[in-house]
């Protein structure tokens, strides 16, 4: 019988320990066949951020604001990390801690005096705007000139000179003009509505028709009410306006009647 042949020690396989970078031998890859198929992406390796990103910026705002649960008393609550981290400086500086309450003054007086002086613009930028505009329509009504308005209107610009307060009571954009234009007209068609009703609730023949009509003037009510809480008694200021608007109103009625 013939014998198999002798392996020497350099035929047999050699010794493999499973661990770290080493998987065992039944789920390793295929020669010739790749961990990642789809490759890498082009230029994914030391990707630069593009000239206009400030990548580093948005890595700080996001971990700045990123939610996180803290103690409460005997609850916990979810707050932004900025905040979490301010509330901890002040907690430290209430008890004492005098790194923690230098910290806590400066923060706090740097961030009153940039309120400060962003407040100060405004006011400034307001009250220029309003002052120029005004001349600027006082002299289109004086010489007759037709132009559109601005937006804002500076009758629609309020300033309070005692607080220093600059409250807007108008629309900003022209799609807010538009919306705001639709909104006070079927405000003035409320009101016509309810006076309306009101006429019919008093000739009403029966208690049945008199709870029909006080539930249809209280709909249109509150209906109105939503209207005034969003612009107010807008358009207010200008005569030429208000005159345009009760001629396009009459134009509406005579078309119904036609």
């Amino acid at each position: 019988m013939r014998k198999p042949p002798r392996l020497g020690k350099s035929s047999l396989p050699a010794p493999y320990e499973v661990g770290y970078g080493k998987p065992p031998a039944g789920t390793r890859f295929r020669k010739g066949m790749s961990g990642n198929p789809n490759g890498r992406p082009k230029g994914a390796r030391n990707k630069l951020p593009a000239m206009n990103e400030e990548r580093l910026k948005d890595i700080v705002l996001a971990e700045a604001y990123r939610d996180i649960k803290v103690n409460d008393g005997d609850r916990q609550i979810t707050v932004p990390m900025a905040q979490a981290v301010m509330r901890a400086i002040a907690i430290n500086a209430a008890k004492g801690q005098h790194r923690s309450q230098k910290l806590f003054s400066d923060m706090l007086h740097r961030t009153e005096v940039a309120l400060k002086a962003q407040h100060d613009n405004w006011l400034e930028k307001a009250f220029e705007y309003k002052v120029e505009w005004e001349r600027e329509l006082e002299r289109r009504q004086r010489l007759g000139i037709v132009a559109p308005e601005p937006l804002p209107h500076p009758d629609d610009i309020e300033i309070d000179m005692n607080t220093g307060k600059v409250i807007l009571r108008g629309p900003f954009t022209k799609e807010q003009k538009a919306a705001w234009t639709w909104l006070a007209e079927r405000r003035d068609e409320s009101d016509e509505e309810i006076a309306g009703l009101r006429e019919d609730l008093k000739a009403a023949p029966d208690a049945r028709t008199r709870r029909i009509l006080e539930e249809q003037i209280r709909h249109e009510t509150g209906f109105r009410d939503r209207i005034v809480n969003t612009i107010g008694i807008w358009p207010n200021r200008d005569p030429m306006a208000i005159h345009q608007h009760r001629a396009s109103k009459e134009r509406k009625v005579l078309t119904k009647r036609k």
